[in-house]
């Protein structure tokens, strides 16, 4: 019985809808393990593009405990599909919508360990740029939940792409440089700073219970009022918040405008507010037996098939036409 590959799993249920794939939950029969994998259509208009083989590429090379662990990549006739590591306990948006929000010490907690994975994703020069609560999942227990960071879709290495230019990301954690930038036809901007505001928002939501930049008559959207709040800087905490000074400071901190002067993560592990907060033990995480060449190998002959069905297409349709001339 394989323990790869796409023999190896026998499907449980679905978990969601995602940007570019359908999200399923599926055990592997050898070893018992549950695992998250997101199908991705191979078909003309699906969610395969150039930037798949650069998710799995960076995902693989993150071993951390606060991380979602990438396991496997394999291809089937209509699909490729991504293997990852199931954290049991769903969203932490979830938990903090049936809340209303998280108390302090929870907070502290589950942040220290966003930033302590955002700190080692960053020392490989992998910036994740799209962080957000849907992108945060809890594992372990109620009482104790652990957080993983999910979803490198839009993850961008630094050392193989240089400076991030591209405009990606959720408009409610768009800093101000992002918005500066498209007015100024895709400047470049530091990766590692828009991580850190993104963390802010996430900071700010788990303590407050809502988004902090948002306008209430249109909160999913990128409004103008939005927009000015952010560049700005323009927030304000409930009327009945009982933050403690040292979380209002850290925050005070990450709302910064100008991006060269906003903490980075090294200070906000140093921070007060996350002193006397033990660092999760990292084990020897193994890496996934997939090598890089494995997985580029795979994702072109995915996209390969891709292209092949919108040539054909093409043919199909440009046929149409010319009996319609005739």
């Amino acid at each position: 019985m394989p323990s790869y590959g796409k023999d190896a799993y026998v499907l449980v249920g679905q978990l969601g809808t995602g940007r570019n794939g359908t999200m399923k939950l599926m055990r592997n029969k050898k070893t018992k393990e549950l695992v998250a994998a997101k199908w991705v259509p191979r078909t003309v208009g699906g969610g395969l593009s150039k930037n798949t083989e650069r998710e799995i590429v960076n995902h693989r090379k993150l071993l951390h405990p606060n991380i979602i662990r990438f396991r496997e990549v394999y291809m089937t006739d209509e699909h490729l599909v991504i293997v990852m590591e199931y954290a049991s306990n769903g969203q932490l948006l979830e938990r903090i919508d049936t809340s209303g929000k998280l108390d302090e010490p929870l907070a502290r907690k589950l942040y220290q360990q966003l930033m302590d994975g955002m700190n080692y994703s960053h020392k490989q020069d992998i910036y994740h740029r799209d962080l957000r609560m849907e992108n945060l999942l809890l594992d372990g227990s109620f009482f104790e939940p652990v957080l993983k960071i999910s979803d490198f879709s839009y993850s961008k290495n630094a050392v193989l792409d240089s400076q991030p230019k591209t405009n990606v990301g959720t408009p409610a954690y768009t800093p101000p440089e992002l918005l500066l930038a498209v007015r100024n036809e895709g400047a470049a901007y530091d990766g590692a700073a828009i991580d850190v505001w993104s963390s802010g928002i996430i900071l700010y939501y788990m303590l407050a219970g809502h988004l902090p930049f948002t306008d209430p008559a249109v909160p999913n959207a990128l409004s103008r009022k939005m927009m000015q709040r952010i560049v700005n800087v323009q927030y304000e905490y409930p009327a009945d918040h009982e933050l403690s000074p040292e979380a209002q400071d850290l925050i005070k901190h990450i709302f910064v405008a100008e991006p060269a002067q906003r903490i980075q993560v090294d200070d906000i592990l140093k921070h007060p507010w996350l002193s006397g907060i033990p660092l999760p033990t990292r084990d020897d995480l193994e890496v996934a037996p997939q090598t890089e060449d494995d997985i580029r190998d795979i994702v072109e002959r995915a996209r390969q098939r891709r292209l092949a069905k919108r040539t054909s297409l093409h043919k199909i349709q440009s046929g149409i036409q010319t009996q319609s001339e005739e």
